[in-house]
């Protein structure tokens, strides 16, 4: 059986949170206030400076939650398709794509497992050339957010939908490798044979250097468009339809696993 590798996506991936990377468009395109926006760059510097435990991701939760409530779902993926490459484009770390690209050439499915919205996290996917993208789901009726989180992919769920695409695609876990940034992570590490954390927060690093997991430090953001050949944007954009069947699939899982998955 073949291994794959999963890839947390935010400080691990591209060197900010993805879900608030957008806050400028969104308010851009009248979706959210100045004070919102402001709020969002505090967050961000937190994440950034100190990584998020527990607590500051169960904020962050709630903070999003609440102001994606009443927003129309075709305007926020038409913001984020429209600005994606501006956006996210200058933010991915040149390591990480290497290291995409060795796990395409060694014959492994790549797979992005992110606590971010489906709606950012599956077109920075595709635009990566991820095979599959497993992402925190928002509840949607009539068109519009409920601002009510329908999947949560984080901290021990992040481990068990790679134990159910392992079931489903017949990967062999044992042979497999997984990168994050966070301690809230480490189940998702413990889930492969080959964890590396990288650029991690201070848990994290205590946790990798008592088990002797490699550390690694990326440092290069680069314009992504001058790292992939000419019909690699053909294939990315080819991937959303396998990420959004797939990201259903774990989806519905994990609804039938317990009643909430928030």
């Amino acid at each position: 059986m073949p291994g794959a590798a999963f890839f947390d996506l935010d400080k691990t991936i591209i060197a900010k949170s993805s879900a608030m990377a957008f806050t400028k468009p969104f308010q851009a395109g009248g979706l959210i206030s100045r004070r919102a926006v402001v709020r969002s760059a505090y967050g961000q510097f937190v994440y950034l400076t100190g990584g998020a435990d527990h607590d500051q991701m169960e904020k962050m939760r709630h903070f999003m939650s609440q102001l994606v409530a009443g927003w129309d779902v075709a305007t926020v993926r038409e913001i984020v398709a429209e600005t994606l490459h501006t956006i996210v484009d200058p933010l991915v770390y040149e390591e990480a794509v290497g290291l995409i690209e060795e796990h395409h050439a060694a014959g492994r499915d790549v797979v992005i497992v992110s606590t971010s919205g489906s709606e950012v996290v599956e077109p920075i996917g595709a635009m990566l050339g991820a095979d599959l993208v497993v992402a925190t789901r928002l509840e949607e009726v009539d068109g519009r957010y409920t601002g009510e989180i329908a999947y949560y992919a984080y901290a021990e769920e992040k481990a068990a939908a790679i134990r159910a695409l392992a079931a489903e695609r017949g990967y062999d876990l044992a042979a497999s490798y997984a990168y994050s940034d966070s301690v809230t992570d480490t189940a998702m590490l413990e889930a492969v044979g080959h964890p590396h954390a990288v650029n991690p927060d201070k848990d994290l690093r205590r946790i990798a250097v008592a088990r002797d997991w490699p550390v690694l430090v990326f440092t290069r953001p680069v314009a992504l468009r001058s790292r992939l050949p000419g019909g690699r944007s053909t294939l990315a954009a080819l991937a959303v339809t396998g990420v959004v069947a797939v990201g259903g699939a774990v989806w519905a899982g994990a609804r039938r696993r317990r009643p909430t998955a928030g």
